[in-house]
């Protein structure tokens, strides 16, 4: 049993022996890594000017794509919304009429 003591004595001191290697390992690297950081891409500041071009230019990319400025037909692939006149919708309602008249009439 004696023997199984110092066995875990020696371990216990190799293992405190291993975390202080570690400590100073983890303190250099600490020391030297904010050294050989890259540092950080800056973005650079826009002038006030160029905000308002580019601004100027977005609003003008709205305006041709929701139709504005006389401008009817459709821009960069988006179709001009389509309407159905009140005659059109009144043929539609009663083909629907008659369709549903047929199913009632064979149900009964």
């Amino acid at each position: 049993m004696s023997q199984l003591a110092g066995v875990v004595r020696l371990l216990k001191t190799e293992h405190d022996r291993l975390n202080r290697q570690l400590q100073g390992i983890s303190a250099a690297l600490s020391a030297f890594g904010a050294a050989y950081r890259k540092p950080k891409a800056r973005r650079s500041k826009m002038s006030a000017a160029a905000r308002a071009r580019i601004a100027a230019a977005q609003r003008l990319r709205w305006s041709k794509r929701k139709g504005r400025n006389g401008q009817t037909k459709a821009v960069s692939g988006v179709p001009k919304k389509r309407t159905i006149s009140a005659a059109g919708r009144k043929r539609i309602a009663a083909a629907q009429k008659l369709r549903w008249a047929k199913v009632r009439a064979k149900a009964a």
